[in-house]
């Protein structure tokens, strides 16, 4: 079990109506002061809808790069009606170093979450083929047995990294009792995180650092709230208040480079202006 914790910001809600890739960019720099060690990017236009134009994309990304040593995640996932290339189209992009990859197919909400297994081995592939690191997301225990059934197919980079995911409806509920559960079928020589979606408090994400997450994503994507009652506007804030829950529980907040070693992610060339 690490003491380090690492902070995945992915500040972009679903249903953001303006992503500005000069504001964006600000945003998630103003993260990286609080302690985030990777941001997690859908491809989205301006107008926040998901798109395989990786146009923005980039221009956020390469902002970002140039003044922090963030590591660059991109969603090959979203509900949307993009076909599984159009999903892939930013692992292209330069400066990708991680990749969420998706397992299977889920419920969430009124949504079908569609992944069949052709389209995550046509995923899985392209992200081993670019030296690109995958984070596993898991929406429910059997795709625990995906994962590792398709490493038999796939030599993946070790560490794996598997996120948990909970709260979504129609998937796994935010309680200790499905944590524990899904939790208990991880390999234990692979490090896992925790994403609650819909998250009011965080106990949840404490009781996942507690049992050992060596990651936790935080950010306007899943949730808003800071506490059961009030909404903030600037994802910074809740990133700051993760870093002081992870400190009072004497963990240390990983830094981006000491993420990097976690992950087996080499150090980037610096682009700092």
């Amino acid at each position: 079990m690490s003491d380090n914790v690492i902070i995945s910001l992915a500040p972009v809600a679903a249903d953001c109506p303006r992503v500005e890739p000069d504001e964006l960019s600000q945003e998630i720099l103003a993260c990286v002061e609080y302690g985030a060690a990777i941001v997690h990017l859908h491809v989205r236009d301006k107008k926040g809808r998901l798109t395989p134009d990786t146009t923005d994309f980039n221009a956020t990304i390469q902002a970002v790069m140039a003044k922090s040593d963030l590591i660059i995640q991109a969603s090959t996932g979203g509900v949307s009606s993009m076909n599984i290339e159009q999903r892939c189209a930013p692992l292209v992009c330069t400066g990708v170093e991680m990749a969420s990859l998706n397992v299977g197919s889920v419920n969430l909400g009124d949504a079908v979450y569609f992944n069949p297994t052709p389209d995550v081995e046509y995923s899985a592939r392209h992200i081993v083929e670019r030296d690109i690191v995958p984070e596993f997301e898991v929406f429910e225990i059997g795709m625990i047995n995906n994962i590792l059934a398709l490493q038999q197919q796939i030599n993946f980079r070790q560490p794996l990294l598997f996120n948990i995911v909970l709260g979504h409806r129609g998937s796994s509920p935010a309680t200790v009792d499905a944590l524990i559960a899904l939790r208990s079928m991880i390999p234990r020589d692979a490090l896992w995180g925790i994403t609650h979606f819909g998250r009011g408090n965080f106990d949840i994400i404490g009781a996942a650092i507690g049992m050992g997450a060596c990651e936790v994503r935080i950010g306007f994507e899943d949730s808003y709230f800071i506490n059961v009652r009030d909404r903030v506007e600037r994802n910074y804030l809740l990133v700051e208040k993760l870093a002081t829950l992870i400190r009072s529980m004497d963990k240390t907040v990983a830094t981006p480079a000491v993420a990097r070693q976690m992950l087996n992610i080499p150090a980037r060339v610096s682009q700092r202006n």
